[in-house]
């Protein structure tokens, strides 16, 4: 009786004020939780967002990896399942099998000995372990949305009596392409109200339409600062060696895989050579220089315009005055030359309340001259490690897997036969080094193709587009007609 007032108290105050709680605040189930996992206080994130989730509030929080968040939706759930019931209660939707384990993990941590059932799914590997725990009765289920969407389609889980769902770093799932599976995934999705949350270390406009699309009126959260709002523009840069520069953005730019980004230089030799290397590495990317001819600007421009270009590397005169719809990403490849200059640039993602990341390349002496930048506007710049090969290597498997699962479930029954004639060719094709490189160059290929596509256009733009095409072909039809009655 006395959990329950506390529980109500709880809830009518996150619905009044949304007031933050501590430990001494949560229910005597989520109070064991925390015991079991060793947690001595509630995090920033989990004060925060958990009076909203008790309350049946949908919410988006801005937070990053180890802020806890983890934890900020997995006590609720645990609150919330029925544990006499053997059905998927709870989905947790995730962009890698590393951290669809480090959730499901967690989640055994915090529900030890209380019968939370788990299952934990990702491609890559078989259904057979995954399938075995969907027929145990799942309670929560954690897993990537091209894995999820392919149970969903062969009717091996069901959704029907979900009660919450969670977009872990939803940021990242858009960046590696889950999109359309997770537009796919929405209509298996009950059409009963269910609590709703998105975790995001930043919140650009594509994660703000995909919470559209599957949330009620949420309330948007950030760590940043005293108030409640919207996250702003994240600040990062990566100390990176002077010789062959070039390549570590490469590098930096699979592991961020901006949506659209402008890439500031500050000589239009450099904007030049770091456009062809980009087009000769697979990426969608122009420059916009003083040398280039005014018809060669008009073309860039007109893509600028309609946002068909994914990377415009430019001189900052060059880039002054234009506007790209929905920029992710702002890539300082050369430190400006005045603390203005980095503002102006920063400032050109971000807009109209979204969020967007401000990315700079420096050297280990120019970090130095960032960090006084930072300290004199009062910005929250974060230094990131330079990726590595294996975790360069995780990146591009994780991504080409996925795409390469989301065309497979593309395919019809016919076409599903008549691949498996080269399913003996593929196992020989791996037996030996010499003919591995074969499988390489064609998965490089696919993945070449993938990065050269342009940035996709939002959903309710697609839409608009396709019904403009078939208002088009009728008023052509339509016309034929009329001239054959003349």
């Amino acid at each position: 009786m006395e959990e329950e007032s506390k529980n109500e108290a709880i809830t009518a105050e996150s619905r009044n004020g949304f007031a933050e709680i501590s430990m001494k605040d949560l229910t005597a189930r989520m109070r064991e939780a925390c015991v079991r996992a060793g947690w001595n206080f509630l995090t920033p994130v989990q004060a925060k967002a958990i009076p909203y989730l008790l309350a049946d509030r949908d919410v988006m929080v801005q937070s990053r990896t180890g802020s806890g968040k983890t934890g900020a939706y997995l006590l609720p759930i645990i609150e919330k399942n029925d544990f006499k019931k053997n059905v998927t209660q709870a989905l947790v939707l995730v962009p890698t099998r590393e951290l669809a384990l480090q959730v499901s993990r967690e989640a055994q941590r915090l529900s030890e000995g209380a019968d939370l059932r788990t299952a934990v799914v990702y491609g890559g590997v078989g259904y057979g372990t995954q399938l075995e725990a969907f027929r145990s009765g799942a309670h929560l289920v954690v897993g990537t949305p091209g894995r999820i969407l392919d149970h969903l389609l062969k009717n091996n889980l069901s959704l029907d009596n979900l009660r919450i769902l969670v977009f872990d770093e939803a940021d990242r799932m858009l960046s590696m392409g889950f999109y359309p599976d997770m537009v796919k995934i929405r209509k298996y999705i009950p059409v009963h109200e269910i609590l709703s949350s998105m975790f995001s270390a930043t919140f650009p406009p594509q994660v703000i339409r995909l919470a559209d699309q599957f949330m009620r009126a949420p309330q948007l959260l950030s760590l940043s600062g005293s108030q409640v709002h919207i996250a702003e523009i994240e600040h990062v840069y990566y100390v990176v060696p002077g010789m062959r520069k070039e390549r570590s953005l490469v590098r930096i730019i699979e592991v961020e895989n901006p949506v659209s980004a402008i890439i500031f230089c500050n000589t239009k030799d450099t904007v030049h050579y770091l456009s062809v290397v980009l087009k000769r590495f697979g990426y969608d990317a122009d420059e916009l220089s003083s040398d280039l001819a005014q018809s060669m600007r008009e073309k860039v421009m007109a893509r600028v315009r309609r946002g068909a270009l994914r990377f415009l590397v430019a001189t900052d005169v060059a880039a002054r005055g234009i506007d790209i719809p929905d920029l992710s990403h702002v890539i300082q490849y050369e430190p400006p030359e005045d603390p203005e200059a980095y503002i102006h640039r920063a400032g050109r993602t971000g807009r109209m309340g979204s969020g967007g990341v401000a990315i700079s390349l420096v050297a280990e002496m120019e970090k130095f001259k960032l960090q006084s930048i930072a300290r004199y506007y009062n910005i929250n710049m974060q230094e990131r490690p330079l990726p590595g090969d294996e975790e360069l290597e995780k990146v591009v498997a994780e991504r080409v897997t996925a795409l390469l699962e989301a065309r497979l479930r593309a395919r019809d029954n016919l076409q599903i036969e008549r691949m498996r004639r080269f399913a003996p060719l593929a196992k020989s094709l791996a037996q030996t080094d010499d003919q591995l490189a074969l499988i390489t160059m064609l998965l490089d290929d696919y993945y070449q193709q993938s990065l050269h596509a342009p940035p996709a256009p939002p959903a309710e733009e697609a839409g608009l587009t396709t019904a403009k095409k078939k208002t088009k072909k009728r008023r052509v039809r339509d016309n034929d007609r009329s001239e054959k009655k003349e």
